[in-house]
Order: C-alpha cells, then structure tokens, then sequence
C-alpha cells in the first residue's frame, strides 16, 4: 500500500517536471522569420530596424541574431509590416507599445524613461560640485599656510 502511494506520488511530482520538455512549437515558422524581402531597400529598412530591437526572451540579442521562435515572429512582423507600407518608426512605436520600452535598444525618452537620461547626468554635476569645493578647500588651505 506504501508502495503505491509513494509511486503515485512520485509521478504526480515528476509528470508538471517534464511537460516542458514534451512541449514542441507544433506551428511552422512565420513566413518571413527567416526569409528575407525580394526589394533589398525594404530588407535593408528591416535589417537595421531588427537589428535595434531587443529578443525579449534572450534580452542580449537583438532579433537579427537571435534564433529564439519569438524573435522570429518579431522578424516577421517587422518584415510583414514594412511590406505594407509602414515605416521603421511606425513599427518601432507598435512593438514599444505592446512589448514596452525594454524592446528597443535605442529608447526614446518619455515620462517612463526620463530617469534613465537624467540620473547620470545628476551624478555627474554632484561629483563635480564635491570635486570643486574640496579643490577649492585645498587650495585656500595651501594659501594660508604660505602666508
């Protein structure tokens, strides 16, 4: 009896282990995942455009280099959307928009972004202020003593 029980559990515990590995991307490819546009300006349009845009899934790589199966259909919709006429901008403000400002290496400033801009530049102006005063502190120490 405690012998089923435990085999039981076991293969309650080991069957949600392995789902992932018995899941397959049972959908081919999107057309255009892997397949470049026959006007090589558009491809070149898409090109730099895929290559400005980050792999949500690899975070390191933008979806020209990924081979991840999102970022083929992110190929695709970059590909699929200038074919129709939109512009790189368009589709980079779309894929921002349902995806968020991580998708793009290149982002834009807005209400969400602006600390990301300022920050920096607000270290900056304080080291400098504390590099000058203790400067200034040195030198009129430097001065009262030679006098």
């Amino acid at each position: 009896m405690i012998r089923w029980l435990f085999a039981g559990l076991l293969a309650l515990i080991a069957l949600p282990l392995s789902m992932p590995g018995l899941a397959q991307d049972t959908m081919p490819p999107a057309p255009y995942a892997y397949n470049q546009l026959d006007d090589p300006r558009l491809e070149a349009e898409a090109s730099t455009l895929m290559h400005s845009l980050r792999c949500l899934k690899c975070q390191s790589q933008s979806i020209a280099d990924s081979d991840a199966p999102m970022a083929g259909d992110m190929r695709h919709q970059v590909r699929s959307r200038i074919l129709a006429g939109e512009s790189p901008d368009q589709i980079r403000r779309w894929l921002i928009a349902r995806y968020g400002d991580y998708v793009s290496y290149e982002p834009e400033v807005s209400s969400t972004t602006w600390p990301l801009f300022a920050v920096p530049v607000l270290v900056i102006l304080i080291v400098a202020g504390v590099l000058l005063r203790r400067l200034g502190k040195r030198r009129g120490d430097d001065a009262g003593e030679a006098a």
